[in-house]
């Protein structure tokens, strides 16, 4: 471990213990792994809840900015403004950079559905279980997919949802 990371890893845990100490909040961001895997698991569910909550605003940000790129796009093309060219063939490039917009902002908001289930799942008590087998999905992979359903066994043995 370099002395920057050493550095990071004693002022995150100063903050965590600080923060404990007055009551407030405690922020898990910039854990490394290391520390990731040794937290209890309150700690653990409080940083799966604070690392879901942050992706949710980000798919929101995403899902909106680019329902609003396509509105854009929707107002600025004028009816019956279609240009038949050898690059683009029927149509311009707007109304596909629409569709795009639209289908990615679909997209986003299908991730802020699944980031709903995960804190409603942190909240009942389930969350962390594969759907399919039952067993503890592994930290590491809920700390790179925080909404996870599936533990990489199931999720390889075939096509399914995340």
């Amino acid at each position: 471990m370099s002395q920057s990371e050493k550095s990071k890893s004693t002022t995150i845990k100063k903050t965590r213990k600080e923060s404990t100490s007055k009551g407030d909040s405690v922020s898990y961001v910039g854990l490394d792994d290391a520390a990731y895997e040794k937290l209890s698991a309150t700690e653990f569910l409080a940083a799966q809840k604070e690392l879901l909550i942050n992706e949710r605003e980000v798919y929101i940000g995403q899902a909106e900015s680019l329902k609003a790129e396509a509105d854009y796009l929707a107002q600025e093309a004028e009816p019956g403004d279609v240009q038949f060219d050898e690059e683009s063939g029927e149509g311009g490039t707007t109304t596909i950079d629409r569709e795009r917009d639209l289908a990615l902002a679909a997209s986003a908001l299908a991730a802020v559905e699944e980031i709903d289930d995960s804190l409603r799942k942190i909240e009942h008590g389930s969350y962390g279980k594969c759907e399919n087998c039952h067993q503890e999905i592994p930290r590491v992979r809920l700390r790179a997919l925080p909404f996870a359903r599936l533990c990489v066994q199931c999720k390889s043995g075939g096509l399914s949802r995340r």
